[in-house]
């Protein structure tokens, strides 16, 4: 027998995929206007400063009498505050709906719980917490930001099938590709759903990356370099100042047009100051690229949220060994002849 409360919430989280990245650094919320077991008006956060999913459901509302006489569900508590929009609690007292069901409390603290306290003040039936895992998992980078201070941990990497990240040595400062151009593209699309990528020294000085979507339409990621000894210099593409850039060291604090010096203590445990710059950033999300010792430390810290492992078709007689997660992979796909495998850490 269907619940029908999930089979609309399941539709709200259809369409708050859409608000992603876009929505960022807000959380993307599906909104669904529901009479007579009909939809009659649907909506998911427009990009940042736009308007939220409440809003753009009622407008795409033909016939606006209905609406007194409709539930509205919605993946995430509607605001109560005045940002950059008006408090969408307002538009669902104003507008005289009757009942709202929830998928889960926001825990931005601006909100948590105020929304629903607003709405049942006003004699709004609410229900709460339908499908509340996958709400979060829409906006896990947000929740995550707002709930842990600091941002969504994504670590990716490719390794041959005998297990090695990169080889030893090579003729020029170029990547050697372990997976095929398909992969290539699809970590590209990756890279254009979050808000910041991360590699350290090495990976800069012995391939020169840019770090960017070209293979894929999106935004770029703002660039996050660990170069503890400034050994990166300007005939390097990470420092053309195309796309905002931070460079983590050890002695040097300024800012020179789109790219900016942050220090941390190298001394000590370095992935919590690397996070907390980040987070002064209002980063939410991150993937860390490399190199082998960057991610086997963040591993290691145990402050990481997923992981995407490529192993592709090639092998090396010897190189720089892959990390190590000692977990089992939640779920794995091919991309043509490269199989991922994506592992979750539960912290």
């Amino acid at each position: 027998m269907i619940n029908i409360h999930e089979y609309y919430m399941a539709r709200c989280l259809e369409i708050a995929k859409s608000g992603l990245p876009a929505a960022m650094p807000n959380p993307s919320v599906g909104a669904v206007l529901v009479h007579n077991d009909t939809i009659i008006g649907e909506g998911f956060t427009s990009a940042y400063g736009g308007a939220h999913g409440e809003v753009n459901a009622f407008a795409s509302v033909k016939n606006k009498a209905l609406i007194k006489d409709a539930t509205l569900y919605v993946s995430l508590e509607p605001c109560s505050h005045y940002g950059k929009t008006p408090p969408c609690c307002d538009l669902v007292i104003v507008n005289q709906v009757k009942t709202v069901v929830i998928g889960m409390i926001d825990p931005y603290a601006a909100v948590a719980g105020n929304g629903i306290k607003r709405l049942q003040e006003a004699g709004v039936k609410v229900i709460v917490g339908v499908l509340e895992k996958e709400c979060w998992e829409i906006n896990k980078r947000f929740f995550t930001y707002h709930e842990k201070k600091r941002p969504y941990v994504i670590l990716k990497w490719a390794e041959t099938t005998n297990g090695f990240i990169a080889p030893l040595s090579k003729a020029n400062k170029e990547p050697v590709w372990i997976t095929n151009k398909f992969t290539r593209q699809w970590v590209h699309k990756l890279r254009s759903q979050e808000q910041a990528i991360l590699v350290g020294t090495k990976t800069i000085l012995e391939d020169n990356p840019k770090l960017n979507t070209r293979d894929y339409e999106g935004k770029s990621p703002v660039r996050i370099i660990l170069d503890q000894h400034l050994k990166i210099d300007s005939t390097y593409a990470v420092l053309d100042n195309s796309v905002k850039t931070i460079i983590i060291n050890a002695t040097l604090t300024k800012q020179d047009n789109n790219t900016y010096w942050e220090t941390i203590n190298f001394n000590e445990s370095i992935v919590t100051q690397i996070l907390d710059v980040l987070y002064k950033h209002k980063l939410q999300s991150v993937i860390i690229e490399g190199g082998s010792q960057t991610l086997q430390t963040f591993i290691d810290s145990n402050l990481w949220d997923e992981a995407f492992v490529t192993k592709g078709e090639i092998s090396f007689n010897s190189g720089l060994k892959a990390p190590i997660i000692k977990k089992n992979g939640e779920k794995e796909f091919d991309i043509k002849n490269d199989r991922i495998t994506l592992y979750k850490n539960s912290i």
